[in-house]
Parts: C-alpha cells; sequence; structure tokens
C-alpha cells in the first residue's frame, strides 16, 4: 500500500484529497484514472510531467484511460479548427507517449468521438449545465488556457467545462488526472457530482512547467492561479518559449541558453523547473555541471533538494546550470528523437503537422 500510495503522489502538485486516495486503494486493487488532453499540435516537454504520472499510475495497478479530446480541441480552436489535422495530432501524441516509454498496451486510448457519438453523453452534458452557474463555467474557461471574457465572441468555449465534467463522470473514473491549470474542471466536477449522485472523483495535479520566458519583470509574490496558468506556462503557441521533445540537440541548447534564469531564484525559473518536475523525476539520476577549476571545477547533483540549496546559496551560476541541464535533457530525448527519425508513420505525421503549426 505505501509503494503504490508513493507511486502515485510522488511528484505532485496536489491530490484531492489524499484520504480519499488512500480509502481507494485499500478497496480497489485496479482502481479507474483517465487523463484527458487536446491533440493541439506539437508535443512539449510540459507534457512529460503527466506521462510521467501516467506511468506511475499503471505501476501502481490503475486501469488508465488517455481520453483524446478531439471535440474539445475543435471548440478550443486548435489547429485551425480542423478535425483531420486534430485526429492526425492524436496518433501523433500516441506515438510520442510510445517513445517516451509508456507501454500504450496497458493503456486504454478512447477518442471523445466515441463520447459525442452517445445521446446518453450530452444528456449528461445538461444535467452538469442545469447544476451549475454561468459564472462558475466561465471561471472555468482557464481549463482551455483562455480568459472568461474569450467566450463572449464564441458560445461554443462556454460548453466545454460541461463536457469536460461529463467526460470524468461519463467513463466513470476513480481519479481524474491534469495539470494544476485543470483544477477548476475537477473541483466543479466533485461539486456537481453530490448534486446528480455520482461518486466524487478524486484529482491528482502535476505541476505546471513555465515556459523559457519565465516570469520575467512580474513580481512572482503576486502571480495567481489563472496567470500561471494562460500566460506563463509552456505553451505550443509561444514556440520560442517552448522545448519540443524531438527538437535537435542545437534547439536545445540554443532556446535553454536564451531562457529566463535569476541567480539564486527558483520560483517561476524554467531552468530549476526542467530539473525538479523531469529531470530529477527519473530513477537515479544525477546532474552533471562541467565547471573549470577556477570556478569550482566539476560538480556533480544527486537530487533535487541539493540544487535548489546550492542555487539559491549562489554556487551554481546560471549558465553553468543551462549547460548542464541542456545536455541532461539532450540525452534523455534521444529515444524520441530517434524514435520519429526511424519510424516512417511517425516521421510523416511530424512533418505534417510542422507543416500545419507554421502556416496556420
Amino acid at each position: 500500500m505505501s509503494e503504490r500510495i508513493e507511486l502515485v503522489t510522488r511528484n505532485l502538485a496536489e491530490v484531492v484529497t489524499l484520504d480519499e486516495l488512500k480509502k481507494l486503494l485499500e478497496v480497489k486493487k485496479h482502481p479507474r484514472a483517465y487523463i484527458g488532453y487536446e491533440p493541439s499540435g506539437l508535443f512539449h516537454i510540459g507534457w512529460i510531467i503527466w506521462a510521467m504520472k501516467v506511468k506511475d499510475l499503471v505501476k501502481a495497478g490503475f486501469e488508465m484511460i488517455l481520453l483524446e479530446a478531439t471535440w474539445h480541441a475543435w471548440i478550443n480552436d486548435k489547429l485551425g479548427g480542423r478535425m483531420d489535422l486534430i485526429r492526425k495530432d492524436a496518433e501523433y501524441i500516441r506515438m510520442v507517449l510510445e517513445a517516451l516509454g509508456i507501454d500504450m498496451a496497458k493503456v486504454k486510448t478512447i477518442d471523445a468521438e466515441e463520447l459525442a457519438s452517445n445521446k446518453d453523453y450530452w444528456a449528461l452534458v445538461l444535467r452538469i449545465a442545469k447544476n451549475t452557474t454561468l459564472a462558475r463555467i466561465k471561471r472555468a474557461l482557464t481549463i482551455m488556457g483562455r480568459r472568461a471574457e474569450e467566450a463572449e465572441m464564441d458560445f461554443s468555449k462556454l460548453i466545454y467545462p460541461a463536457m469536460q465534467v461529463a467526460d470524468i463522470f461519463y467513463l466513470g473514473v476513480d481519479v481524474a488526472l491534469g495539470g494544476t491549470d485543470q483544477r477548476k474542471a475537477h473541483m466543479l466536477a466533485r461539486d456537481v457530482a453530490e448534486k446528480l449522485g455520482f461518486k466524487k472523483p478524486i484529482a491528482i495535479h502535476t505541476p505546471l512547467l513555465t515556459g523559457l520566458q519565465g516570469a520575467g519583470r512580474m513580481d512572482v509574490a503576486k502571480i495567481d492561479e489563472d496567470t500561471a496558468a494562460v500566460e506563463l506556462k509552456m505553451s505550443k503557441s509561444r514556440p520560442e518559449s517552448t522545448i519540443l521533445v524531438h527538437d535537435t540537440p542545437e534547439e536545445i541548447r540554443r532556446k535553454i541558453r536564451k531562457a529566463y534564469c535569476p541567480p539564486r531564484e527558483v520560483r517561476f525559473n524554467p531552468i530549476i523547473e526542467i530539473n525538479k518536475y523531469i529531470l530529477f523525476a527519473q530513477e537515479k539520476f544525477t546532474l552533471h555541471i562541467d565547471r573549470p577549476t577556477k570556478y569550482g571545477g566539476p560538480l556533480e547533483i544527486h537530487s533535487y533538494e541539493e540544487l535548489e540549496k546550492l542555487y539559491t546559496e549562489g554556487k551554481i551560476h546560471p549558465l553553468d546550470l543551462k549547460n548542464a541541464t541542456a545536455e541532461a535533457l539532450i540525452k534523455m530525448l534521444e529515444p524520441v528523437r530517434r524514435y520519429f527519425e526511424t519510424n516512417k508513420r511517425a516521421k510523416e505525421l511530424l512533418e505534417t503537422l510542422k507543416t500545419a503549426t507554421q502556416t496556420k
């Protein structure tokens, strides 16, 4: 039991609630969990965080469902609203997950088309809508990476949160997985569940990876949840602030070298976060910092806690950390690059999506 709890909860930002999770694991050997994700473009390293958690849940004995939120991506205007590209992107994402080491035979992949083709699903959407307010739905629009006012020009955006809650009830899951930007949808599901007589989903939230531009001139003490979810997280819509899983070593070095990385500061520092949430999340990872003898010589760091202590004390220069982080990330992503170089279908999909995202 303790090993299962450790697998499920490690490297998370939040569990709602831990007591409920423990009780679930006591009574169910194979609970059902899901994550819904929009096929919305190229796969960036921020998504590795939830991909690693999928692996943890499978290892912990969960029945894992990956919901390809194709209809949701269409509502959210991803890939120009072209469903043909959205479906190709869903196939591409499955390939990335496989290249990252997820055993796709141990997870169940469902296209949102399957849900949307059933009248019972839409009945659920309406029941959820009848049991919440317009104000609550608008506040939840940050789950789409959008502000509430963006729904003024496109009413379909307001349907999205109710659909996401309906996904949870329709699939009958015990646990909903998502980044902290999905919290408002999960809390809405927990509230509505009590009104409609459904089981309350346990919510587990992975941290968001700050984009390479970092907080810039923002006062980090005043950054709220919505700003972090909409403006600061790594996003495909800001290419130079994003590292893609199949970027070349040269691209990774160039992007990281230009990234925001203030001395001694760890909050909303993307280079620190790459180490905390991705690199040190690997088993038995060691960060090698290669420095000239006059600057302290080579350094090996065996835990994120050790890295944070040294960095906040000013004992590691930002440029040395950037160089070490780039090389470690290049090594970690090598299997993904090789997969997309050698798999003909994967290569074709990547080229199609690159063209589509560059010309949209």
